[in-house]
């Protein structure tokens, strides 16, 4: 009989130890949510392209002109969004946005055209898929430090990443983001025709998404971008590895 209580009382014993090494394997884990933080947002009612644009950030609905069909967007001095993995932070580009069912598919389209200067590096159009500030991605047309302009994304997740894509050899590119309500995609043309996807990953923003677009300019005293052929549409791409709408 002594020995069946001794034999319980180490058994019990080693299960503890194994029930503390698996809680404290769980502590830090990838998983670990991030703290929201988020920069409060104005309204306004900017419409251009069929979309009505209702909040902004850092001053948005005054950095934007409309001519017609086109989005201008003047950028002031040393503006930029990023959350460096070094901690620090640069949250100052102004940004508009309109809100979508992220639920439902979309695709949210327009031809990017940035007044590059020689001092402007960093200086960039920018795509928004916005949750708030820790939880974001931009899709950019940007000037890089050799003053080549390129595709750029970055996705925020607590922190920010950030990826060089192709080379842009015109003045202007179209950019895309499309989602399924699973898959979301960022996508780039150089003609309208031919899409080339940047990055694809699992949507895990909420039901209420905010799109935007913006104007950068990290180095510089400013920097203009054109938006043209601005699109919302309540479909996702054919195939989220070429990024094509069906009628395309």
């Amino acid at each position: 009989m002594k020995k069946l209580v001794f034999i319980a009382i180490i058994t019990s014993l080693a299960m503890t130890g194994c029930t503390q090494k698996e809680s404290e394997k769980k502590v830090g884990s990838p998983d670990k949510k991030v703290t929201a933080e988020n920069i409060k947002l104005a309204t306004c009612n900017i419409n251009v392209g069929g979309i009505r644009f209702t909040k902004s950030k850092n001053g948005g609905e005054n950095a934007v002109t409309l001519l017609d069909d086109t989005l201008k967007f003047v950028a002031g001095p040393q503006t930029d969004y990023f959350r460096s993995p070094d901690g620090s932070v640069v949250n100052s580009s102004a940004v508009i946005f309109t809100e979508v069912d992220n639920t439902k598919p979309f695709t949210f389209t327009a031809k990017v055209q940035p007044d590059f200067t020689e001092t402007g590096t960093y200086s960039a159009g920018v795509l928004y898929a916005y949750e708030n500030d820790t939880h974001c991605q931009k899709l950019c047309f940007e000037q890089d430090e050799y003053g080549v302009h390129r595709v750029v994304s970055v996705r925020t997740i607590g922190t920010s990443d950030d990826n060089n894509h192709q080379a842009i050899i015109g003045p202007w590119v179209y950019m895309r983001l499309s989602s399924d309500g699973t898959t979301l995609g960022s996508y780039f043309s150089e003609n309208g025709e031919i899409w080339h996807m940047a990055r694809l990953y699992k949507n895990d923003f909420p039901e209420k998404l905010l799109l935007g677009l913006s104007s950068q300019s990290p180095k510089d005293d400013a920097h203009t971008c054109y938006f043209t052929e601005i699109s919302l549409k309540q479909e996702a791409v054919a195939n989220f590895r070429i990024g094509k709408l069906n009628e395309e």
